[in-house]
């Protein structure tokens, strides 16, 4: 039994391009001799659909394109697609479902029943949980559908088949691959079964699917892997498994991480239909970084940064800016901001009058670039580019309405520590960063002298502190047993409480961690 694993990148609530696009891949691999082929979970549709799950014209639209999928490929290969079904009777509307299509119908279909709640997945608002795995005949073999985190079965209720089809649409999370990996192939060994799970691959807003699908054997070997962060299409043959196709995949943490934000901002551009961003230069280690996933996305023909110095603005600032635009072979425009400042200053000077300059000063100029920056992306049809890191913004570290502008943080879920990281491994790999900006001390100069570290812990510090306090859910009492000053975890905590308004009007971060901000940050203002 030969089998194809369809690793497709779909774009949510296009089901017209995502049929298309099944069918498509389906012949291509019915050429190659498949007899059965798989999609990713909620292929049709895209995942995730959000609320147009609950448009009755979406679910109509979604069930006829079963039924035609059905028909273009009577005549080839057995299709499981990953699709969406009403429910009929009592609870909630729909079903995740698995449909295995052969001979121009649905032979049997599977309905998800461990539904996805946690984080950006809210998957009990619209499905009804399914019950027993669904089996199927098919060519002498038996065969359980499965979806995502329903191959996990529980004590006694695995049901006796020779063969797991589980079809997910699993989101990357860095470092967590070889754990993935090792729990599927356990779980074959221990079920003396073949295993075959297909992913999608692509950005869908925030998320990344890093694909990576693949087949484990009975003995909990990996016989076949397709490739991550790719579309993928891999034949596999049951009968005759030969030695290990396994696609490279040693990839380091910050490979990883490379690779899912170029692909995230790649895919959300070509989706929301942008060929162009913009993005503020600073000279800083951020700014840096976007700019540089920015060109590995779109190219630098269709990357522009702007320089807006201040009258605090360094020379060094221009300098590294303009060095790292050079490199990166990026168009540049420089537009000093003092005359809007003075403007600003004029107009404010009798209701401020007798008033101490402070942070409001320092806000408008944070105010008046993000403007700018806006006005360019309006003008040119271009995606502003968000250049702030997961840091700031926990513990609100950035101007709203100013720096925090843009329509994708593309590194919005990388502590600052991981940003220096990052562009330490890719100066190893391309040496695009001029070093000046790695050594210098970050700031957002909006006055004189000023550093990051006049407001905040060491981002040594307090990179660890966040990540107790929101990857790892530990209390400021643990954090302060081990070693941390409990006044400065108790300032920490304070500080990503009172941010939250802002996180709310923040742009999405492209998710490479467990816990991103978000979608999937639930917190109360």
């Amino acid at each position: 039994m030969r089998c194809a694993l369809l690793q497709i990148n779909t774009k949510a609530g296009d089901i017209a391009r995502n049929a298309d696009l099944i069918a498509a891949r389906a012949e291509e691999a019915a050429a190659l001799g498949a007899d059965l082929v798989l999609t990713p979970e909620m292929a049709l549709t895209g995942y995730p659909p959000h609320d147009l799950l609950l448009v009755p014209s979406f679910v109509e639209e979604a069930e006829q394109a079963v039924r035609a999928l059905a028909g273009r490929l009577a005549g080839g290969p057995a299709l499981v697609l990953g699709a969406i079904g009403r429910n009929p009777g009592r609870g909630r509307p729909l079903f995740n479902q698995a449909v295995f299509l052969a001979g121009g119908q649905a032979v049997a279909i599977g309905r998800k029943r461990h539904l996805s709640t946690r984080g950006v997945f809210d998957e009990a608002r619209y499905f009804e949980p399914g019950e027993a795995p669904a089996l199927v005949e098919f060519q002498g073999r038996r065969l359980a559908l499965t979806i995502d985190w329903d191959i996990r079965f529980e004590s006694g209720e695995a049901p006796p088949c020779d063969v797991i089809i589980n079809i997910s649409a699993s989101p990357f999370v860095a470092g967590r691959e070889a754990e993935r990996q090792d729990r599927l192939a356990a779980l074959a060994r221990r079920r003396r079964v073949h295993l075959l799970w297909v992913n999608l691959a692509g950005g869908s807003e925030e998320l990344i699917f890093d694909g990576r699908s693949l087949w484990a054997g009975p003995e909990g070997e990996i016989l076949a892997r397709a490739r991550g962060f790719a579309e993928d299409t891999v034949i596999i043959d049951l009968d005759r498994p030969g030695p290990p196709a396994l696609a490279p995949d040693d990839l380091t943490l910050e490979a990883e991480q490379w690779r899912a934000l170029t692909l995230g901002l790649a895919d959300y551009c070509a989706k929301e239909g942008f060929r162009r961003a913009v993005l503020g230069l600073s000279g800083g280690v951020d700014s840096a970084l976007s700019a540089a996933l920015a060109v590995a996305a779109l190219g630098p023909e269709n990357v522009l940064g702007l320089l807006l110095p201040s009258p605090y603005s360094s020379d060094h600032s221009l300098t590294d800016a303009l060095a790292l635009a050079a490199k990166l072979k990026i168009k540049t425009e420089t537009l000093p901001i003092r005359p809007v400042m003075e403007a600003y200053a004029g107009l404010l000077a009798a209701p401020f009058a007798g008033l101490a300059p402070d942070t409001t000063e320092e806000n408008l100029q944070a105010r008046i670039r993000g403007q700018i920056l806006m006005a360019f992306a309006n003008k040119f049809g271009a995606l502003l580019i968000n250049t702030g890191n997961k840091s700031e913004g926990a513990v609100g570290y950035c101007t709203i309405y100013g720096d925090s502008c843009g329509g994708l943080a593309v590194i919005g879920d990388l502590y600052k520590t991981e940003v220096y990281r990052l562009c330490r491994w890719l100066n190893a790999e391309k040496a695009l960063i001029p070093p000046a900006i790695l050594t210098k001390a970050p700031s957002a100069e909006l006055r004189p002298g000023q550093t990051d570290q006049d407001s905040l812990p060491p981002y040594e510090d307090l990179d660890l502190i966040l990540r107790g306090l929101i990857e790892e859910g530990r209390g400021m009492a643990d954090l302060a047993a081990e070693g941390f000053d409990e006044a400065v975890v108790r300032r920490v905590a304070a500080l990503v409480r009172a941010a939250e308004f802002k996180r709310r009007q923040a742009p999405p971060p492209l998710k490479v961690s467990a816990d991103a901000f978000g979608a999937g940050w639930r917190l109360p203002m």
